[in-house]
């Protein structure tokens, strides 16, 4: 594999600064609001650390020592243990719109079924047009209201699908 190879693998504790960077950027790159959102979560500085347990799973989009994107599965807190959420899921533009995003999403959905999840959650920003249409195309619903405790109250769009 040469070092401009991409590639999606699990985290690892360098990867913490650099996936910060690329979470932040797309906020203001999308005009999403920075409370009530990832941003302001005391786990986006610590993402390696902050999926240490049996029953979550973190990927990173990789070039060489370069961090370009990733995404999550987690359970949604305060809900059912059969469901999980699938979290900051972000990209740096270098890689959007050739499919990596993709493939890390159905990576993420395959983790949940794995790790024995029945339903996958997540919740997104309506800025995030291409994300929501990805979600939809893969038969994630509409929900009318959050579920859980995730504490993104600033996050319109609720979504979930049976695994």
């Amino acid at each position: 594999m040469s070092k401009d190879t991409i590639v999606i693998r699990e985290i690892e504790p360098q990867d913490n600064a650099q996936l910060e960077q690329v979470i932040r950027e797309c906020f203001y790159e999308f005009k999403i609001p920075l409370e009530g959102t990832a941003y302001s979560d005391s786990e986006t500085p610590r993402m390696y650390e902050s999926y240490q347990n049996n029953n979550d799973i973190y990927y990173v989009i990789a070039q060489g020592d370069e961090v370009l994107g990733g995404g999550g599965v987690k359970p949604l807190k305060g809900f059912e243990e059969t469901i999980c959420e699938i979290q900051k899921m972000y990209f740096s533009p270098k890689v959007r719109g050739k499919g990596y995003g993709r493939a890390l999403f159905e990576k993420c959905m395959q983790a949940a079924k794995d790790l024995g999840y029945k339903q996958c959650y997540l919740e997104s920003a309506s800025q995030l047009k291409a994300a929501i249409h990805i979600y939809e195309s893969y038969n994630f619903k509409h929900l009318e209201n959050a579920l859980g405790h995730t504490g993104h109250y600033s996050c319109g769009v609720w979504m979930i699908k049976d695994l």
